[in-house]
């Protein structure tokens, strides 16, 4: 269990970097903004902008200023990169101290149950040993598997990974944008913490939507995950040379693998699921906060007045006679306000 949540915490860490690496231009105020026509534009919105250690570490030596993007990814990085460029210089050791006072304990505990699980192990195989060659149960008593270090271990590791996670949002929280609400805050905070991004533009009625669509995927993969694990149980045990456990099985071999399938592939698609209304919510949040300021009135009229057309020809071949001292035509201009 412990090996496991250590594996799921570094899959998670290597997602959130991945993800502020590819979406770090999104966290560019000039996105809605630019002329897309400029070759200017076109030449510094590369791929080299995403991230610079350069930036990050001026930043940090208060000689320039940092975007949300490269402060979030510094942060992941390097915790506490956040709290240094806001000046929080207090947390440090809250951070530092508290995840490795909370890791170095949790790896200790984990430790001695490992321990306890070896010595566990080595008592089974020598007890079966002794069985097979006397044909009498084994006198001595069984080791204590210290599944109490396991599951105290097992917390402690998740409370040095809240403390990681808690230092990424107090450097997005702390951050001093020029704007409000800014997309790169509204991003992390969605991505941070579900929901939270629409709560900061404002858009409370979102967060029970996509709460109930990630409860829903995650109850889901959470059940057919259960069932896949209990059908593939039975598929082995139906499949099993011993004839006393084939003989327990309820359903033959084939039906047990016919569900087992079944289930394993409805807990790939609410993975699928559950992913997809992450990543929706977190695009809605930076969506409408670079919209936040998009003017919409009621103001819809439409006018009606007559104009003289000129054509533009410069990259086009005009192959329509000329009268008089050009081609321009008159006709009728309609125009529409919203």
């Amino acid at each position: 269990m412990g090996n496991r949540l250590g594996k799921y915490i570094t899959v998670i860490i290597i997602c959130l970097i991945g993800f502020s690496v590819r979406s770090a231009a999104q966290f560019k105020e000039e996105a809605f903004t630019q002329t897309y026509a400029s070759d200017t534009t076109a030449v510094a919105d590369t791929a080299d902008q995403l991230f610079s250690f350069k930036e990050l570490f001026q930043g940090l030596a208060h000689k320039d200023e940092m975007r949300i993007g490269t402060m979030f990814i510094g942060s992941a990085i390097l915790p506490g990169s956040a709290q240094i460029y806001n000046r929080d210089y207090w947390k440090l050791p809250i951070i530092y101290g508290g995840m490795g006072a909370l890791a170095g304990t949790g790896g200790y505990y984990l430790h001695e149950y490992n321990k306890s699980k070896k010595l566990y192990d080595k008592y089974l195989a020598a007890k079966t040993d002794f069985e097979n060659l006397t044909g009498q149960p084994c006198p001595f008593e069984a080791p204590v598997l210290n599944t109490k270090a396991k599951t105290t271990g097992t917390w402690l590791m998740v409370g040095a990974g809240l403390v990681y996670w808690g230092s990424m949002m107090d450097g997005a929280v702390c951050y001093h944008p020029d704007r409000q609400p800014h997309p790169g805050r509204a991003t992390l905070y969605s991505a941070l913490l579900p929901g939270l991004g629409q709560i900061y533009n404002g858009e409370l009625f979102k967060v029970p939507i996509y709460w109930g669509c990630l409860m829903g995927s995650v109850h889901f993969l959470t059940t057919n995950n259960v069932n896949y694990k209990r059908f593939k149980r039975i598929h082995n045990e139906a499949t099993s040379p011993d004839p006393a456990i084939k003989g327990n099985v309820p359903i033959d071999a084939e039906t047990a693998k016919w569900y087992r399938d079944v289930y394993r592939r409805y807990r790939d698609y609410s993975i699928v699921a559950t992913a997809l209304f992450y990543v929706l919510q977190i695009i809605d949040a930076n969506v409408f906060a670079y919209m936040h300021d998009f003017e919409v009135t009621d103001d819809i009229s439409m006018g009606v007045e007559p104009a003289v057309i000129s054509p533009y020809n410069d990259y086009a071949m005009n192959c329509t006679p000329s009268f008089g001292n050009g081609s321009n035509a008159v006709g009728v201009r309609f125009g529409l306000r919203f």
